[in-house]
């Protein structure tokens, strides 16, 4: 016997937060009755689940690395109509999620997977999971401001902070450095660009560069 949201994300429906969120919003039937309370188990093999009227049933898991390209949205669907990373898969992958997300004008590894558990794992602050970034950044980039990445940096109220930062390659027009995150907020590493980029530091001029970072494999500390 298994906890049902643990359940419906080893079936690919959504993560375990996100299928919590499902049955708490009573859209999930067990044997016929509606299920609106968490902490229900049900039997895999014998038990009947449908979620909105639909059968939901274990499948295989499968997992697939992909390297994104820059121009492409990680949703299934965009509402501004941009093409997605599902139409560079085969039709049969199109009920894999993302594990994050990279945006629009990002590119770099990215994974896709129907193991909500998994997804739970690599991407919850909880687990530890570090994820490495490379930024491109217009000017040059001195000690003092590579100190501030790693005691916090403020973008519209809220502290963006990189655990590790390291300076790859730099010149009078540019800089690419390497930031280690441990959270991952929405769009964190763009942020951090367009703070460090408008920030009044000696030698440290114009605005963000190319704006596209390449998301490093990391799948542990």
């Amino acid at each position: 016997m298994v906890r049902l949201q643990k359940f419906l994300a080893e079936a690919g429906l959504a993560s375990r937060r996100v299928s919590e969120e499902i049955i708490l919003a009573g859209r999930v039937e067990v044997n016929g009755a509606t299920v609106s309370q968490l902490g229900v188990r049900v039997d895999p093999l014998h038990d009947r689940v449908k979620v909105d009227g639909q059968p939901i049933r274990l499948k295989r898991k499968l997992y697939v690395a992909l390297n994104k390209p820059p121009k492409l949205v990680c949703s299934r669907k965009d509402e501004l109509n941009r093409p997605t990373i599902y139409e560079l898969l085969p039709k049969e992958w199109g009920h894999l999620h993302s594990v994050g997300r990279l945006d629009y004008s990002s590119e770099g590894l990215i994974f896709l997977t129907n193991d909500g558990e998994l997804s739970l794992h690599l991407t919850h602050p909880r687990y530890g999971i570090r994820k490495k970034y490379l930024a491109t950044i217009e000017g040059r980039l001195e000690e003092d401001m590579l100190r501030e990445f790693t005691r916090g940096l403020w973008h519209e109220g809220e502290k963006l902070k990189a655990e590790k930062v390291r300076l790859v390659s730099a010149s009078q027009s540019r800089s690419v450095v390497e930031l280690e995150l441990a959270e991952g907020k929405y769009r964190e590493v763009r942020h951090c660009e367009e703070v460090a980029a408008d920030s009044d530091w000696e030698n440290q001029t114009g605005r963000t560069a190319s704006r596209q970072m390449a998301d490093i494999d990391r799948t542990g500390d």
